[in-house]
C-alpha cells in the first residue's frame, strides 16, 4: 500500500448526527426528528424514497460545516443561516469529511449504510432558496446511501466508518 492509499484508507476522525429530517411527502415540508428507523432497503421510515436495494438514495447526508459555506456563497448575511430543512437531507453530520466515506460502510447509531454517490443540488433547491443556490451548493450537497443493516439513529449518535469486512481471499493467497 502506498503512502497515500494509507492516507486515503485510514478516517480516525468521528461524526456526529446533527439533526435528523424526513420528507413525507414529494416536495413536502420536511419532518425534524429526534430519531428515527433506518429500514434495510427501505430507507428511513416516514421518508418518501423509493424503497428497494436498488434505490441508492435511500439516504441523503450533509456536512454540518458546509451549512456555513453554502450560506457565504450565496452571499447571505450571518444572521441570514441556511437551515437543514432548506437543503432537504436526511441527516446532518459534523466533525467528519463525508467524501471520506466514498465507497465505505459506515454505522450511525444502530444502522450501518454504505455511500452510494455524491448528493448534487437540483433545480428544486435554487426555486426554494433563490438565485444561486444551484452554485453555491456544488460540491457541498453530500453524499446519498443505502441502508445494509436495520437499526435506530438518533441525535447525537456518532458516525464511523466500518471495518471492510473480511472476504476470506487472503486466507488463501497470503501474497
Amino acid at each position: 500500500m502506498t503512502p497515500l492509499q494509507q492516507l486515503i484508507a485510514e478516517v480516525p476522525q468521528a461524526g456526529r448526527v446533527r439533526w435528523i429530517g424526513v420528507r413525507p411527502q414529494s416536495r413536502g415540508p420536511m419532518l425534524e426528528l429526534d430519531a428515527v428507523e433506518a429500514r434495510l432497503e427501505a430507507g428511513l421510515t416516514g421518508d418518501h424514497a423509493r424503497p428497494g436495494i436498488r434505490n441508492a438514495r435511500q439516504v441523503t447526508l450533509i456536512q454540518w460545516e458546509h451549512l456555513a459555506v453554502i450560506r457565504a456563497l450565496m452571499g447571505r448575511p450571518d444572521d441570514q443561516p441556511i437551515r437543514p430543512e432548506d437543503l432537504r437531507r436526511n441527516l446532518v453530520i459534523s466533525g467528519i469529511n463525508l467524501f471520506s466515506l466514498k465507497g465505505r460502510r459506515f454505522r450511525i447509531g444502530q444502522a450501518i449504510l454504505e455511500t452510494t454517490g455524491w448528493c448534487q443540488p437540483c433545480a428544486r433547491l435554487q426555486n426554494n432558496l433563490g438565485p444561486g443556490t444551484f452554485q453555491a451548493v456544488r460540491g457541498h450537497g453530500g453524499i446519498t446511501a443505502r441502508v445494509l443493516q436495520s437499526g435506530i439513529i438518533r441525535l447525537d449518535d456518532d458516525v464511523r466508518v466500518e471495518p471492510v469486512p473480511d472476504s476470506g481471499y487472503a486466507a488463501f493467497n497470503p501474497g
